[in-house]
């Protein structure tokens, strides 16, 4: 594929060092890790809110151990200007989504060449814009990662009709009184969050998932738990409350995916 050499031809050479407190760039983009010792076993990927960055994901101390508690390194991604280029964002309605995709696949293989992380223990997260992010990854590119956790975000209006295949495994992590990104969307400039039960809607159906079954999970979530016939989940778990993160949250969405602590 033509994204692969291009791909290689940005990391091909000395990689230079970088880490938690220093940027490790990719043409030009960033990104930061850490705990690249655990790196073969895997990675939590996560990405940042609107405005955010790498370097404030990093100072999340919560986010590293739990990573860590799971023999994962931790991967922050960095947007552009603290934003993410996807379809249909106010102010940019004609971005594409590509230009993140191609991001995501070069930190990826940029990570492959200095630690050898298992490609196949990669999960991808983040919360708010950055769970806007994981919906559109889940949707486009679901063979870059073993699943997926997007936490108070979803697509930009309108959701997509059908996403790529084969579906990916997905956990939904919102707030049912988030004022910020509401479950039913909001209007920002010449934009439209989308709805959260569409898109599950829409997931669910491509996907072929069983109907949702409920199911309490401690200390504050309420899930709608399905699979399909290849075994794969989607699941969206709400808690009472605003918009926010929670490291407890996103452990039980790992768990979900399958994942075990150490």
């Amino acid at each position: 594929m033509k994204w692969l050499a291009v791909v290689a031809a940005l990391i091909a050479g000395p990689v230079a060092a970088c880490g938690e407190d220093t940027d490790c760039v990719v043409g030009d983009r960033t990104h930061r890790i850490a705990g690249a010792e655990n790196a073969p076993n895997g990675a939590l990927i996560f990405a940042h809110g609107y405005r955010g960055s790498a370097a404030g994901v990093m100072r999340n101390r919560g986010l590293a151990a739990l990573a860590d508690d799971f023999g994962l390194a931790l991967i922050a991604f960095n947007g552009v200007n603290g934003a993410w280029q996807l379809p249909n964002r106010p102010r940019n309605k004609s971005a594409t989504g590509e230009a993140e995709f191609f991001y995501a696949q070069s930190v990826l293989a940029d990570a492959e060449a200095r630690f050898g992380l298992d490609r196949s223990r990669v999960v991808m997260s983040g919360f708010s814009a950055g769970g806007m992010l994981t919906w559109q990854l889940a949707c486009s590119r679901p063979d870059l990662f073993a699943g997926f956790i997007p936490m108070s975000g979803t697509f930009w209006d309108p959701v997509p009709d059908s996403c790529v295949g084969p579906v990916a495994n997905v956990v939904h992590i919102h707030g049912d009184a988030d004022g910020t990104v509401p479950m039913a969307g909001r209007v920002i400039g010449d934009g439209k969050q989308g709805e959260v039960m569409e898109a599950m809607a829409m997931y669910r159906a491509i996907g072929g998932f069983s109907e949702q079954v409920s199911l309490a999970v401690e200390p504050d979530l309420t899930c709608r738990v399905s699979q399909n016939d290849a075994g794969t989940v989607l699941n969206i778990c709400m808690f009472k409350g605003g918009h926010g993160f929670g490291t407890g949250r996103l452990r039980t969405g790992l768990g979900m995916l399958g994942f075990d602590a150490l």
